[in-house]
């Protein structure tokens, strides 16, 4: 059983109560290793301490090209360390080892584009229609960010929030999920050997019914940066306006993959396994709604279920497997859940439907690919999120019918658009109410572009230039050179 320590004003530390909880692979059920069970006496004890930082000449005197040549070190760092990293999130997440590896390859990139714009954040003079005043606006962080991430992409979404709030010049309070704790604990060395000040990264693992109240709601906090369920980000959201604080919210989805009848199938269907069956449906990008035109829709759905059929169930750190388990017992349980709401509902099973019958995959939480047909947009398989390896399948008339039926959920995180028109494809991109439109593709994402949701899929934007503007506050300074002073009891 390995053990990992919090990291807290520079000192790796366990929790004040002594407690621990258990990290269980999902891949066989087992427990792998212990993290500290936080309260909020650790929360308070970070939050000052990153506030202590954040104050400190050592990195609130630092420049800003010092800021940023540390995130450089620090993409390099990642990039060197990405492999074992990688192994680790496999291992606690149950996430595929081709995909994390991905991911871990390309997450330096997040830390060397804002470490290139730590010193590009330029205030501006404004030529005021005052005589006599100079007026100029200068661009400062918030303060201590409090950054909660999910257990789905543990690293990458760290990533999209520490990389603009430190290039900002903020400090960070960072409590990744209790189900995958162990990847962040281990990348938080990398702040260590980097050169860092202490404080100025702090990373506390528990409960979030434990702690992420006293997190959200603890003063030294200045901003709350939350990926997650919509029904959790609406609880972050109230506690963080009690105090009158910012937040950027990325929350859930019920993302259309929208194929018309000129696509070409080969790719589409690629495309449609791609949105719900890679990472297991566990992303909130998931294209969990195939939308087909209805004059194609048998010879999609049945080549769909062909190719579907084909995908290659098993252990996540094998290379050639390609659908692993669901993360956590919980999450497991509710996918398993949705499937008998869904046949209950009188949506037809074209695939999968239940648990893998295989010995070496029965003490994990594995869940076959599953596809329903005959779906209407009205049922909870069509509305609600399930975060698992489901598809509902939905049949479309025509363009107007499947923006339509696309825009109508409470989400607005993603879509897809499969099609050879390019006015069909600027059609959608217009009237589809989703915060990324791909365009014969999907799951794409860079640290140069802008991503957030519409609607209940969150406020705010991650990634591009955009992104950390939203960790900084404006200021407008006014100058004033006249002599003498004029009439006082007149606003100027």
């Amino acid at each position: 059983m390995q053990e990992y320590r919090m990291l807290i004003g520079g000192e790796w530390v366990g929790a004040e109560t002594g407690d621990w909880i258990e990290s269980v692979n999902p891949f066989d059920g087992k427990a792998w290793a212990r993290i500290p069970r936080a309260g909020p006496g650790d929360v308070r004890r970070a939050a000052s301490e990153a506030r202590r930082a954040f104050l400190d000449p050592s990195w609130s005197r630092l420049t800003a090209s010092a800021r940023g040549h540390l995130l450089m070190k620090l993409a390099d760092l990642i990039a060197e360390h990405s492999d074992q990293l990688a192994r680790l999130e496999t291992t606690d997440n149950g996430k595929l080892i081709n995909e994390m590896s991905s991911q871990l390859r390309y997450l330096p990139q997040w830390f060397r584009y804002f470490g290139g714009l730590a010193d590009k954040i330029q205030g501006s003079v404004i030529p005021i229609d005052k005589p006599g005043v100079f007026n100029f606006t200068r661009h400062e962080p918030l303060g201590v960010i409090a950054a909660i991430t999910p257990w789905n992409s543990p690293l990458l979404l760290a990533g999209w929030k520490l990389a603009p709030a430190l290039a900002a010049g903020n400090t960070v309070v960072w409590k990744p999920s209790e189900f995958s704790s162990v990847s962040a604990l281990a990348f938080a060395r990398l702040f260590e050997l980097v050169g860092f000040p202490r404080g100025v990264v702090n990373v506390v693992t528990g409960y979030g019914s434990e702690i992420g109240e006293a997190l959200v709601s603890d003063p030294a906090i200045a901003k709350v940066a939350f990926t997650g369920g919509d029904q959790t980000g609406q609880r972050v959201y109230q506690t963080a306006a009690s105090g009158i604080k910012p937040v950027t919210l990325e929350l859930g989805g019920k993302s259309a993959n929208i194929v018309f009848d000129d696509a070409d199938l080969d790719n589409a269907i690629k495309g449609v396994v791609s949105g719900i069956f890679a990472a297991s449906g566990q992303t909130c990008i998931a294209g969990s709604r195939a939308l087909v035109q209805r004059s194609i829709y048998r010879e999609f759905t049945r080549r769909l279920i062909e190719f579907a059929a084909t995908a290659k169930i098993g252990n996540p750190l094998d290379t050639s497997t390609q659908v692993g388990p669901v993360t956590t017992r919980p999450q497991y349980d509710k996918v398993l859940s949705y499937i008998q709401i869904a046949k209950d509902e009188g949506a037809k099973c074209l695939l999968g439907g239940q648990t893998p019958q295989r010995p070496d995959l029965e003490d994990g939480w594995f869940v076959e690919p599953t596809i329903f047909g005959d779906v209407r947009p009205d049922m909870r398989i069509a509305q609600e999120e399930v975060f698992g390896p489901v598809l509902a399948v939905i049949a479309f008339e025509d363009e107007d019918d499947a923006i339509r039926i696309a825009n109508d959920t409470i989400y607005g995180l993603a879509a897809g658009v499969w099609t050879k028109s390019m006015r069909r494809a600027l059609l959608a991109s217009e009237k589809l109410e989703a915060g990324t439109v791909w365009v014969n593709t999907y799951r794409a994402v860079s640290y140069m572009s802008p991503f957030g949701g519409y609607k209940r899929s969150g406020i705010g934007r991650e990634s591009g230039i955009e992104a950390i503007n939203e960790y900084l506050q404006t200021k407008s300074v006014w100058i004033d050179v006249n002599e003498p002073v004029p009439d006082p009891f007149v606003m100027r």
